[in-house]
Parts: structure tokens; sequence; C-alpha cells
């Protein structure tokens, strides 16, 4: 059977606890797919952060996850919206794995009845958030490659990028 992984995120901002995880899975998977929320955390638009992704990971397929429900949490009406949601997202690909190092994996999993591939839970290898990061950009800016780094500056220099 061919192994196809995925994971999902807001990539806000991309660093590199996400390349750890993209790289484990591109090590072990024969195909890989992100998902990419929509998100207003950050000032960047969907489509520039799947370049960051894409610039270090041109063979990783990026799906955009638009209009995405606003309801989350691991209680059972959340996760059923959610994996409704996500599942019509991935309709067609035959996914064996699901990659990440957030609770919520094992319901992706289990939804989809695959492989829950949990990756540096514990965030030893990479210790760090998006949610840090954003507390501060140039103090956790070795966590962010140059690109990523450079475009967030220069988009909150400019205002919105779209």
């Amino acid at each position: 059977m061919r192994k196809v992984g995925f994971t999902i995120g807001k990539f806000a901002p991309f660093h590199r606890g996400h390349q750890f995880l993209i790289e484990t899975a591109l090590e072990e998977m024969e195909e890989f797919y992100i998902v990419i929320y929509e998100t207003d955390i950050i000032d960047v638009d969907i489509k520039e952060r799947a370049k960051w992704i894409k610039e270090i990971y041109p063979s990783v397929n990026i799906i955009y996850a638009y209009n995405s429900p606003k309801q989350y949490g691991l209680d059972e009406e959340s996760v059923k919206i959610q994996m409704e949601y996500l599942f019509d997202l991935i309709k067609g690909i035959p996914v064996t794995h699901f990659y990440s190092s957030e609770p919520y994996g094992e319901k992706v999993a289990q939804y989809l009845n695959i492989e829950n591939r949990i990756v540096d839970k514990e965030r030893k290898n990479v210790p760090i958030s998006s949610t840090t990061i954003r507390k501060d950009y140039k103090k956790n800016r070795k966590y962010l490659e140059e690109n990523v780094y450079k475009s967030i500056f220069s988009i909150n220099k400019k205002g919105t990028h779209n």
C-alpha cells in the first residue's frame, strides 16, 4: 500500500517546528499533503504562507482551507464539525497517515481510520510554537527561515499582502 500522509495548520508563521514535522513525514511517506487554514491571527494571507512552505518543500501538495468552521475543541460536536470539513477537503486522496504534534491528531486519525503519527509532541527537537513567535518575532527569529522573516516584516510595513 502506498504511504500518503498529511498535516493541517495555519502556519502563522511557518517555523522550524513545522519543518521538523514535514521533514519527518517526507522521509516516511511517498506523498505528503499540507492543509493550510485561513486565519486572521497573522497579517499574512494563505497563499503567501503556502509559498513559504513550497519554496523549501516543492514536492509537498498544498490544499487551501478556506471558510473553515470557527468551532474548535476536542468535544464531540466540535470534532464532528471539523472532521466533516476536513474530510470534504481531502476527499479522494488515499491518506494513510496523519502528522501532528497536537492532541487533535488522535481524533483526526480515528475519524479517518488512518495512522496517527505524533512528531515531537513535547517540542524537545524544536522548542517553539507559532504563538510564542508571534509574541516576539525578533527574539525568536532563529526559528524562522529568512524568507518567512523578511516576508512578515515586508507585509507589516506595506499592510496586508494579497
